[in-house]
């Protein structure tokens, strides 16, 4: 402690630097209770200290991990009388970047995703999450039904108000608004990631759409055909044990299309594998396909289309990645409705929201009429398919999209066309190419949001907090930044796995936007991304 006054003075200022995060954070939390917010209940503001942290969910518990000191607040949003939208903002008690980061929901939602704020707390951000209006499992709707008011919480309005709400708290908190404000969701996230960019294209800087579930009227209409081609026959169910026969069969076909025998397929649309070179010819058995079930494989990669005008309704799934865990094992093939994790989001969205009928039964569908009266009564509250992305490109807004192309939830093929449409549309009105603002990766191998085969890791798993890359080069939201911050668009994202052929060694490949994809130079180690460049496909489409 100095005795020199003005010695004193002269070091004030930068004491208070240090002091002011933690001394302010620990005084305004519990003040922010008093905030007062339109339609908005704060129902709880508390400054939690660093430590472990761990929640439960789809997969089950997840490991504790260290999070540093927050102040958590807890609030209530009722944009309308039968509206119930809870939401939770972490905000970092030291070091905040100056940013907001909001996270997206996965499935029917009715949780906060809590285990997805965790890692842009860690970066210092200000980030915040919503249940969607609702409570209940990721797989089921019956809160729908009867409840129209709910059903456009979840469709859109939660995610915005949520929005709202907690960058008004954070300007509250810091005494500023944050610089910056980034959504990142993958699944009904990526849904809820272009629903706001098309409809409240001013809500976010940067946005980056994972896998997203945006014609989800349609998607939910694809899982029926999935279920009816399965199990409408009993001769056509495909237990999980026959998935590795097929894959290795579309493998042998199609893996050296792209220049590189690696158990990766760049860019499946080039694969023209039949199922039916399976076909058993002296009996059953694991490594063979029934008659009735090569149709049924068949029926999954092709995709739903309507029974009178011929017109595609949904996307197939592509071949070459059909076995392995949270592959078709899990979302198509399991044996009993609804054991599959598709069947069960299909058959809540036409009982519980379309027709409101508990007793609905899967067999009754009608490819025709009850696709389009799904469309009707729900598509445009779920549906963010507009091509029309002009209002959030005068924003300034920058949006990645990604998919992994063994995806078995959730088509690559919708992701392609969602970009091809907005490419066809924006070419209407000259001055900005579509690329200056909005990017696609596709992933070879890569599952649902992550996980499968390939170059699966590259700062798409922040919603499991196992993400340690930060750099652009191999993380995504790190790319989003610098792209909204600095104009330096993503020419490439390295992707991290582990290697098909040898299991021990770690895998790196460069991530392409759409339509380029990763070529093998021609040298050295393929496991390697520095020896693959980013260039047009081989197979054109």
């Amino acid at each position: 402690m100095t005795n020199n006054p003005s010695r004193a003075l002269l070091f004030a200022p930068a004491l208070i630097a240090v002091m002011a995060p933690a001394l302010g954070a620990q005084q305004s939390c519990e003040q922010l209770m008093n905030l007062k917010l339109p339609h908005t209940s704060i129902t709880s503001s508390i400054l939690v200290p660093e430590g472990p942290f761990s929640t439960s969910g789809f997969n089950g518990n997840s490991p504790p991990v260290n999070v540093p000191a927050r102040c958590v607040v807890k609030g209530v949003v009722r944009p309308t009388s039968d509206s119930e939208i809870k939401f939770e903002l972490w905000l970092p008690a030291a070091s905040w970047n100056g940013k907001y980061q909001q996270a997206g929901n996965g499935g029917w939602a009715g949780a906060i995703p809590a285990q997805s704020l965790i890692e842009p707390l860690r970066r210092g951000y200000a980030t915040a999450g919503t249940d969607d209006g609702h409570e209940g499992g990721v797989t089921g709707a019956s809160w729908a039904t009867g409840h129209p008011e709910k059903l456009v919480d979840f469709g859109y309005r939660a995610v915005h108000e949520t929005g709202l709400q907690a960058k008004a708290i954070v300007r509250a908190f810091y005494g500023k608004d944050p610089a910056r404000s980034y959504f990142v969701g993958c699944s009904d996230g990526g849904r809820e990631a272009l629903m706001e960019a098309q409809r409240y294209p001013e809500d976010f800087d940067g946005i980056i759409a994972g896998a997203p579930a945006n014609s989800w009227s349609r998607l939910m209409a694809g899982g029926v055909w999935n279920e009816q081609a399965l199990l409408n026959d009993p001769a056509s169910n495909l237990p999980p044990s026959k998935l590795p026969a097929i894959q290795k069969a579309a493998l042998a076909a199609c893996d050296a299309l792209d220049g590189v025998k690696d158990g990766l397929v760049e860019d499946p649309r080039a694969c023209h594998f039949d199922p039916a070179v399976l076909t058993c010819k002296a009996g059953d058995s694991p490594e063979c396909l029934t008659s009735p079930q090569v149709e049924a494989v068949r029926k999954i990669y092709s995709g739903p289309k309507n029974p009178r005008t011929g017109a595609q309704i949904s996307f197939g799934f592509p071949p070459a990645t059909e076995a392995g865990p949270g592959g078709w094992s899990l979302w198509i093939t399991p044996a009993r409705p609804p054991a599959a994790v598709q069947f069960a989001f299909s058959n809540s969205f036409y009982a519980d929201v379309v027709f409101e009928n508990p007793k609905w039964d899967y067999r009754t569908m009608n490819f025709d009429k009850d696709v389009a009266i799904g469309d009707e009564k729900a598509g445009s509250i779920l549906n963010s398919t507009s091509p029309d992305l002009r209002a959030f490109r005068a924003h300034g807004g920058k949006l990645i999209q990604y998919h992994g192309w063994g995806d078995p939830a959730i088509s690559a093929l919708g992701s392609i066309d969602y970009y091809g449409r907005v490419r066809e549309f924006l070419a209407k009105d000259p001055g900005v190419g579509v690329n200056d603002f909005y990017r696609l990766f596709l992933v070879p191998g890569m599952g649902h949001c992550g996980g499968g085969a390939g170059p699966n890791n590259f700062g798409n798993m922040l919603q499991s907090g196992r993400s340690a890359a930060v750099d652009a080069e191999h993380d995504v939201v790190s790319a989003l930044d610098r792209w909204v911050e600095k104009g330096t668009a993503p020419d490439k994202i390295i992707g991290t796995g582990t290697a098909v052929d040898e299991p021990s060694k770690t895998l790196t490949r460069p991530l392409c936007p759409y339509p380029q994809v990763a070529h093998y130079k021609g040298t050295g180690d393929t496991n390697d991304a520095a020896n693959f460049a980013c260039a047009a496909p081989l197979n054109p489409r």
